[in-house]
């Protein structure tokens, strides 16, 4: 087998071993945003209830990555010649929206809190924002190694860093709460927290709309793979060159190759087994010719 069959190999048995990962992630934080509700009401914590809402999203973003990972997994058929494996960049571009959301949520709320302060039982409200903190860590957690390889996974777990992050500032507001009865802590705490929720989201929304309308991924670099084509023996020009995402973890390339002396077999898989190895390229699509005509494959729009 090779290394590029052995990538997909361990792919696809790293994909479907996620699914008890999500099925955890997804009991924890309903559990815990049953709990976030009871005591936001019987407390009237508005703190509380902004965070149940934005947990509840986190529901919605472990379902949706889920969901795509497994239609990712789906073999192409009919019209779907790639399968469905751009679901897992719509699910990132999604959870980017979905936090960035959540964050706007939480920050019309603190905007409230800071015009109007109520007096708050800070016990109860550090008690289950530390709750909290260890769910969204222990999820969190599930997703680590899978993160750096992987952007729909990567967006599953800022959302939960996020997440322990906003449980964190509650717990530390309800400790200076009653420490020193200022309970415009609170809301101050939580917007430092949006603010932090923001940043992280934007990168991992940036990244996944650029993947959507199909730009080099950026751990790519374009010039480097031209350089790499121009330099492989019996190349003497390279032109037509894409490389697009075919979802969070699968990269395409097509492109035209001169090579005047004529290929064999054994020249297109030498090629795309080094596009592979330099570069992580998984789908390759490569039209050998014999010579170039300047202008034979200018795009001209209708």
């Amino acid at each position: 087998m090779n290394d590029y069959a052995n990538f997909q190999h361990a792919y696809r048995a790293k994909q479907s071993g996620y699914g008890s990962v999500f099925a955890i992630g997804i009991a924890l934080n309903l559990l815990y945003v049953t709990a976030e509700l009871f005591y936001g009401f019987k407390i009237n914590s508005s703190a509380l209830l902004a965070d149940a809402g934005h947990n509840a999203s986190d529901v919605l973003s472990l379902i949706l990555s889920w969901v795509a990972i497994y239609l990712a997994q789906k073999r192409p058929f009919g019209k779907y010649t790639y399968g469905l494996r751009k679901t897992t960049i719509l699910a990132a571009a999604t959870n980017g929206i979905l936090i960035i959301l959540a964050a706007g949520f939480i920050l019309s709320e603190t905007i409230q809190e800071l015009r109007h302060p109520v007096e708050l039982p800070g016990n109860i409200i550090m008690k289950v924002a530390g709750v909290g903190i260890l769910v969204n860590t222990v999820t969190a957690l599930l997703f680590i190694k899978g993160q750096k390889s992987d952007l729909n996974i990567k967006g599953t777990f800022l959302h939960m860093a996020a997440d322990a992050a906003v449980s964190a500032g509650i717990v530390a507001g309800g400790l200076l709460m009653n420490l020193t009865g200022a309970y415009w802590i609170d809301p101050l705490m939580s917007f430092m927290i949006v603010i932090v929720i923001f940043f992280s989201a934007k990168g991992l929304l940036v990244d996944s709309l650029k993947l959507s309308i199909d730009a080099v991924p950026k751990e790519i670099d374009i010039e480097k793979v031209k350089v790499f084509l121009n330099r492989v023996e019996g190349v003497q020009q390279v032109h037509d060159l894409h490389i697009w995402a075919l979802s969070t973890t699968e990269t395409c390339l097509t492109a035209h190759l001169v090579v005047p002396e004529g290929y064999d077999d054994a020249f297109l898989f030498h090629v795309r087994e080094m596009l592979f190895k330099e570069f992580k390229i998984t789908h390759s699509t490569l039209q050998v010719q014999n010579s170039f005509v300047e202008n034979e494959y200018e795009y001209h729009p209708v």
